[in-house]
């Protein structure tokens, strides 16, 4: 069998069909039939003999394609790139770090059900900044500490947006070394 993805035929037309349905469980094969006419040169698995795939499914589908939807999670059409929000998964990590870090992180933790890479970026931010606001209050008898810490605050927003947006498309993870990590486990527990 030939699994190359631009193969010219189907592999609908290599596939073993299963033998048809009996009428009656009662009833046996009558021994007097004669046996089927077998026609010269004829190939039994011809596209032309086998049903259509949407045939096998449980569901009717629109598309043609095979039924069923997720096995594992009984939801038919997943798509990974959907969110809850009306805003694009890019933009929507963006968000994260840019609505005022941690509160956005929390926003998003509260608002977004449908994405793991958002709700990832959620978790991140809302660690990460929550950890450097007790680093500021700690750190708030110097001005010169405080306004340094300020700086790579907006630096780390910076890069982590940029990073966000930048792996959308993807949908891989930047983790920040510790944060990441449970952020990561939090994600994959939900």
């Amino acid at each position: 069998m030939d699994f190359a993805p631009y193969q010219d035929t189907t592999p609908e037309a290599s596939r073993a069909l299963s033998p048809p349905p009996r009428r009656s469980s009662s009833r046996s094969p009558n021994p007097k039939s004669p046996p089927p006419q077998k026609r010269p040169n004829s190939n039994p698995f011809t596209s032309a003999t086998l049903p259509p795939p949407s045939h096998f499914s449980d569901e009717p589908q629109s598309n043609g394609g095979f039924g069923g939807g997720d096995v594992e999670g009984g939801r038919l059409n997943v798509n990974l790139f959907e969110t809850s929000l009306p805003i694009r998964l890019d933009f929507e990590a963006m968000l994260a770090y840019l609505l005022l870090p941690p509160a956005g992180g929390v926003f998003l933790l509260l608002m977004e059900h449908k994405s793991d890479y958002v709700r990832f970026h959620a978790w991140q931010s809302s660690l990460l900044f929550a950890a450097i606001f007790v680093l500021h209050l700690i750190l708030a008898w110097s001005s010169v500490l405080s306004w340094i810490l300020f700086v790579i605050d907006l630096g780390l927003i910076g890069f982590l947006t940029w990073r966000a947006y930048k792996d959308a498309d993807m949908l891989d993870r930047f983790e920040v070394p510790f944060f990441g990590r449970l952020a990561s486990s939090f994600v994959d527990s939900e």
